[in-house]
Order: structure tokens, then sequence, then C-alpha cells
């Protein structure tokens, strides 16, 4: 069965970058009916995001464009897992665990808490229930989840800020490193000032006491500390692999084949890396399959390049979830 557990509905900041992107996504589906750069083209396409801002993210006509996506590809499970950062309640949060202090970095953080935490989660939450019904009917089942960030020594305020809802999976990921965040673009020269070998150390570190937290279904994009390519030889960090597999095993928690650092980032190498994916398999670790889109034309994106990968690496079968239980199902 095809699978694409983990995907975006929307993230800012909202920059002429995410207006192009935007409208490109729009585009893809729908086109234009007049010849590109002229002046009435330029009045459509205005009119075309006057409307799609207005609506915003959690509008029927924006995620129908997920599930034309997804029927096209073949795809029966689709997981929506906004970032917990989207959401205006949990800022508080972030502006705990983030350096937002520092004298370089803190201004660069905190600006873009501000520009990318604009939503409500209620809104989030009541908008996927209220489309499972139709999704469903079209032969798709949605899936409500959500992705929230762990840092060390979160455990019981994350418990109580997820455990009112009633997810169908919840999705726990690192993109943190002592409150910098490590994949955006705009601080990547922070990684010139470590020891690569003992970032990732750390950093492995940090994946483990996710996966014992007991608070996720899936701990993400294992290895996602290489998104700029900064990574010592693979061969030193193949002892932590087997750790961050034998954790997964122990604790039952699940992790990912995700795509999108293979398509959207420098590295251009899905999450896990061969070598990584290899050693899950030896343990017989829970996995799924993820595109980690955040538009609608990318859902799905090089999903048949992980099963493949999958199926040579020895896996026979993924798990989905429902209400937090988890299903296996056959890699067919």
């Amino acid at each position: 069965m095809k699978v694409d557990y983990h995907v975006h509905l929307e993230e800012g900041p909202y920059s002429i970058n995410w207006w192009q992107r935007t409208l490109k996504a729009i585009d893809h589906f729908q086109g234009s009916e007049r010849e590109k750069h002229t002046r009435n083209w330029l009045e459509d396409v205005t009119k075309t995001m006057q409307k799609r801002l207005e609506a915003g993210p959690f509008s029927s006509n924006w995620l129908d464009l997920y599930l034309k996506k997804a029927k096209e590809l073949g795809i029966k499970e689709v997981g929506i897992v906004d970032h917990l950062y989207r959401f205006i309640e949990m800022k508080p949060y972030y502006e705990k665990y983030m350096d937002l202090e520092s004298e370089t970095l803190g201004p660069i953080q905190q600006k873009w808490l501000n520009h990318v935490s604009t939503e409500r989660l209620d809104n989030f939450i009541t908008f996927i229930e209220s489309e499972k019904e139709k999704w469903e009917a079209e032969g798709v089942k949605l899936k409500l989840g959500i992705e929230a960030d762990f840092f060390p020594g979160c455990e019981k305020e994350l418990k109580e800020l997820l455990s009112p809802y009633e997810w169908d999976h919840v999705i726990g990921s690192i993109h943190f490193y002592n409150g910098w965040g490590f994949d955006n673009p705009e601080t990547k020269e922070y990684f010139e000032q470590f020891d690569l070998l003992s970032l990732y150390e750390n950093h492995f570190r940090v994946v483990e006491q996710a996966i014992s937290s007991k608070l996720f279904d899936i701990v993400a994009h294992l290895d996602n500390l290489k998104v700029f390519s900064y990574r010592p030889d693979e061969t030193l960090l193949l002892n932590y692999y087997h750790q961050i597999a034998k954790s997964l095993k122990k604790h039952q928690v699940a992790t990912e084949v995700n795509t999108g650092l293979a398509y959207r980032y420098p590295i251009k190498e899905m999450c896990p890396s061969p070598s990584f994916l290899h050693i899950l398999a030896e343990y017989g670790v829970d996995i799924t399959t993820s595109s980690d889109s955040h538009f609608p034309d990318d859902l799905g994106t090089m999903l048949e390049e992980a099963r493949d990968r999958l199926k040579k690496a020895g896996f026979q079968r993924i798990v989905t979830f429902d209400k937090r239980l988890k299903r296996h199902v056959p890699l067919t």
C-alpha cells in the first residue's frame, strides 16, 4: 500500500518566494489559459493568490489539490502533520527552548518564529477532521497528525500540550541543537563552529531521548543534521546508527523514509542514508514513507524510489496509524 505520512499544508515565512512557490503549486493543477507575462495574465494570477490568501491554509480548495495528487499517484493514506510552531498557542513552548537571546542568532530566530507562528490549533484540527469523510469517499484516508519538536527536558511540558487532542499519529522531530535551528538556511554557517563528529554524537543522543520519551508514534528524518552536507566520514557514524535502531526497536517507535532532503535541500539524499536504512532493516524497525511535502504538487515526491530502497534493504511491510494505533501493511 502506498502512503505519505508526513505532509504539510503551509509554511511561512510569507515572502515573495512563498508567493511564487504557492502560485506554482496552483498552476501545476489548474494552469492559466492566458499567455504568461502579459498584463491580463498578471491580473489573473493576482486574483488567484488573493483568493488563496483570504481563504488561508485551512480551506477545502487548497486541501483538494493534495487529494487530487494522492489519487493521481495511487496513494491510499495521507497524514497532514503541520509543524507545532505554526500555532500561536504553542509559541511560548518554542520561546522557552529556542535560542532567542544570542547577539547574532537570537534576532534571526525570533524574526523567523514571529513569521511562522500565525494559526490556531483548533482551526487546524477541526478542518482536517471535517475533510476526512470526503477523502474517504474518494478512496483516500486522511489522517490528522502533528509534527512536534523535541528538546531535551521538554517531556512533561510537551505531553501536556499534545494530550488534549485525538491525533491519528504524532511525529517527533529534532530541528534544533542547543536552541539553534540547524536547518534554517540563514544560520547554516554555524556548522563551521563545531567538530562534526561531536555534533552528530550529541544530536543522536537527543534523538534517542525523543525515542524513549513515549511521546511519539514516529520519530522523523533521523539524520537530518546532514541537511547542508556537513557530515563526517559516515563510517564514523555507524555505531550511532546501531544505537538508534536498537532504541527504536526497544521502544516500539516507528521512523520513516523521508524524501524531503533529497529534493529540497543541498544534501540531495533521503533520510535515513542508505547505510542507516540497512541497519534499521537489520533490527526490524517499524517504518513508513513520507515526502515531507510543503505544497500539494510535492506530495508523494520520490516515494516510488523510497519504496524501492525499502524493498532492497529487506523491508516487507510499512506501518500506518489510526487514533495512534499502529497497523502493519504490506509494502506492495
